[in-house]
């Protein structure tokens, strides 16, 4: 992340233009999207919702399938993470079937913050497709959101920046993003559905249920 004064500041007019105007934000500035994504996530009070749909006036709860009692619940769903979203926002599911096996996570010990981790895979079969769009990331107001709770973890304090929210939610804005945009593309990892899935249901505490090879 940028630590100059100049692109901070640049950050925090953007932000204050986003606010006033709505609708999709007119980005152009020199620094990565995924770190103005970032630096709202960290330091004001919205969160991040990744999809291929332009026209979102309002978020209604969905009923979700995750492994975690927080994430399979009927909610807005939305990220206090700045890459997370992107992921959502560029991957092709209309045109492309494919399963997400995906994570975000800090592991704070006491810091602040803590180090950001993360974990990218999805079916193998649409990888070799190269299933990417354009999509957006709409920046949601946080106050109807509750966080995930830390977890424990071999003695350390893993945060995962994943919201719900059991109420509708109307978007502030939306930054067109595309597969450019999300640095680690050349880094998304393919999976084979039949032995992850029987990985899962052998042992659904295994994340991220890795081949052995």
């Amino acid at each position: 992340m940028p630590a100059d004064t100049a692109t901070l500041r640049d950050f925090e007019a953007l932000y204050k233009r986003v606010l006033t105007s709505g609708g999709e934000v007119d980005y152009g500035l020199a620094a990565p999207r995924w770190q103005f994504l970032c630096f709202l996530a960290d330091n004001k009070e919205v969160l991040l919702h990744g999809s291929g749909n332009p026209a979102i006036s309002r978020f209604e709860p969905r009923k979700s399938d995750d492994v975690s009692e927080f994430g399979d619940r009927k909610a807005v769903y939305a990220a206090g993470d700045g890459i997370w979203p992107i992921y959502f926002a560029i991957l092709d599911r209309e045109r492309h079937p494919m399963s997400l096996i995906n994570s975000a996570m800090r592991i704070a010990d006491g810091e602040e913050n803590g180090d950001s981790y993360y974990f990218f895979s999805i079916s193998d079969t649409a990888l070799a497709m190269r299933p990417f769009r354009r999509g957006w990331v709409y920046l949601l107001p946080r106050a109807s959101f509750e966080l995930q709770a830390p977890i424990r973890h071999e003695g350390h304090e893993v945060r995962v920046p994943q919201w719900a929210s059991l109420e509708s939610v109307a978007p502030i804005a939306r930054l067109a993003v595309g597969p450019e945009d999300f640095p680690f593309l050349d880094q998304l990892r393919g999976h084979d559905d039949d032995s992850t899935f029987a990985r899962a249901r052998a042992n659904p505490d295994g994340f991220p249920w890795l081949d052995e090879r």
